[in-house]
């Protein structure tokens, strides 16, 4: 059975479980109809086209 053979550090240990508790980046993609940085796979709150169709009228 494998033993440590020193003590992990309170900083080593800290960094290792925080890599867990990191926040992923969200993925901006730009509408093609008006050039407006949307979420992917989702109506442009600037223009309201989805896949080259108009979805939603926007004032």
């Amino acid at each position: 059975m494998a033993v440590p053979k020193r003590k992990v550090s309170k900083a080593r240990r800290d960094r290792r479980r925080a890599s867990a508790y990191r926040l992923q980046k969200s993925t901006i993609v730009e509408c093609p109809q008006c050039h407006e940085p949307k979420l992917p796979h989702r109506v442009c709150r600037a223009c309201g086209y989805y896949d080259n169709k108009e979805v939603i009228e926007v004032e």
